[in-house]
């Protein structure tokens, strides 16, 4: 007989902390170092491909020796979205409460499905969506403490997937499951492309995704009048209007669509509507913002990102629903397996019965945390102090009569550009905003990134990073006068081709 095998022993407790804390010392250096970092990344595509072994390493590899090949390799092909010269997209905020909520969750890994599998995950996704749907003043129809009720997912993507399925369902139960065809879906065209993408999934046939155009004099929101002449033509053609997605804080201009306006056609009509605030929600804890959410009262379904500005880390998104028994109709079902006493008395919240997937984090202790570690007041003064920093951004665009701000900023985006001169063309106009914006995020001293309004080439600075402080704002504004220089020597060159 050979001898035994060395023991293996992955979940080594007498190791755990040592080894944790140097992954913790590592965390930490690179916060510490990340703006010294190009901010978009450098290198070529197959970079890292080319420089790793075609298969899995038989052996284990030392810690020390996996950190300093993440520091070697890892770390040159990453866009840094923790760096404070960060101003693309929309920023992924991080904070301690974050991070050590997501430790927590990691560490306990439970699989959350129903209520049984552990019950205090249950619950305190119940609580903590109650504080933070009380802390955007929503109605009380949206909450557990009243007939509605939330849950916590990865993302958008997921909450949009989850209603467009519940409204699809009640429109089949309506008008019969042969009008599946007939269904019709609208959103503008600041709508970001995942609801269509959702409706796609849950079987809309593309012809009937309506995605209504908006104009700089609604400041890209969507027209009431125009969303209902679209849904009476798809009446009369005999379609099913039956979803509507009003954005509060679009991804490209941050434009605001009119909820109440759109409230009242959706209850005319009988459409279900959605409010996707995926980004500028957690403004709405502020009282000054949630003027933007009147009409609310109308929606039967909100969804916001708070890995986005609400300092709690990838990933956390949050779905409200007025009526969860529509939800619950079109995603539930039933298996042997998840069967059990508490289930059956209806006394319980079983999670997996509200989302896509079946398994479940623990998400509910990572936004406990941030709530209970930072308190309502100092996370108001976070969001203003963003919005802060965008009107700065903001005086220092309107002071160089080069540029102008092409929407008026709501949160902390910025949409501005170079002006056109008289009679120059759009095309011109938008390869000349476009070198600006490349030259920029090429020098790897910040990121920023773009958008088309209607046919206005935008570039976009998005504030809101956790690091991101005046300074860098500032030192932004020179970077792009700098590169702005260059570029306006060579436009007669550029116009020309």
């Amino acid at each position: 007989m050979g001898s035994l095998p060395v023991s293996f022993d992955p979940l080594n407790i007498k190791t755990f902390a040592t080894e944790s804390k140097e992954v913790i010392d590592f965390i930490a250096s690179y916060y510490k170092n990340v703006e010294n970092y190009p901010v978009r990344s450098q290198v070529e595509p197959g970079f890292l491909l080319n420089m790793h072994p075609k298969t899995a390493p038989p052996q284990p590899t030392s810690l020390e020796i996996i950190l300093q090949d993440i520091q070697a390799d890892i770390i040159p092909g990453i866009t840094h979205w923790q760096s404070p010269n960060f101003f693309a997209y929309y920023p992924a905020t991080v904070s301690n409460a974050g991070f050590h909520g997501e430790m927590l969750c990691t560490a306990l890994n439970i699989v959350g499905f129903n209520w049984i599998c552990s019950p205090a995950a249950t619950e305190l996704e119940m609580i903590v969506m109650n504080w933070l749907g009380q802390m955007l003043d929503l109605p009380q129809s949206f909450l557990f403490t009243g007939k509605g009720g939330g849950v916590m997912g990865g993302s958008t993507s997921e909450a949009l997937i989850c209603v467009l399925a519940a409204a699809r369902d009640r429109a089949l139960e309506q008008f019969g499951e042969d009008s599946i065809t007939k269904l019709v879906v609208y959103a503008s065209d600041q709508t970001h492309f995942v609801v269509h993408k959702a409706a796609k999934l849950i079987g809309i046939p593309p012809k009937n995704f309506r995605v209504i155009g908006t104009s700089l004099s609604t400041c890209f929101a969507l027209a009431p009048n125009v969303v209902q002449t679209t849904i009476e033509q798809d009446l009369e053609s005999g379609l099913v209007p039956f979803f509507l997605c009003a954005t509060v804080g679009a991804t490209p201009s941050g434009s605001i669509d009119p909820v109440e306006k759109l409230g009242l056609l959706s209850k005319n009509y009988g459409l279900w509507l959605h409010i996707e605030a995926a980004y500028a929600g957690s403004a709405f804890i502020c009282p000054e913002f949630r003027q933007h959410l009147e009409g609310i009262e109308y929606a039967d379904s909100l969804s916001m990102n708070l890995h986005k500005w609400f300092l709690t880390n990838m990933d956390c998104s949050c779905l409200w629903v007025k009526n969860p028994t529509v939800l619950l109709d079109s995603l539930s079902t039933t298996a042997e397996i998840l069967r059990n006493e508490a289930s059956e008395s209806k006394k319980v919240v079983d999670f997996v019965d509200w989302q896509v997937s079946t398994s479940k984090r623990f998400r509910a202790l990572k936004l406990w945390f941030v709530l209970r570690r930072y308190g309502v007041h100092n996370l108001m003064k976070h969001i203003r102090s963003d919005i802060e920093l965008a009107k700065h951004f903001e005086a220092l665009v309107k002071s160089d009569n080069s540029f102008e701000v092409v929407v008026p900023v709501k949160f902390s985006l910025v949409c501005f550009r170079l002006k056109p001169k008289k009679e120059e063309r759009e095309e011109s106009l938008k390869v000349l905003n476009w070198k600006l914006m490349e030259a920029v995020n090429s020098s790897g001293r910040a990121y920023m990134t773009h958008a088309v309004l209607g046919d206005i080439f935008v570039i976009r600075c998005a504030i809101g990073t956790s690091l991101t402080e005046e300074r860098h704002v500032s030192e932004l504004w020179k970077l792009i006068q700098e590169k702005t220089q260059v570029i306006l020597k060579v436009r007669p060159e550029l116009e020309s081709d």
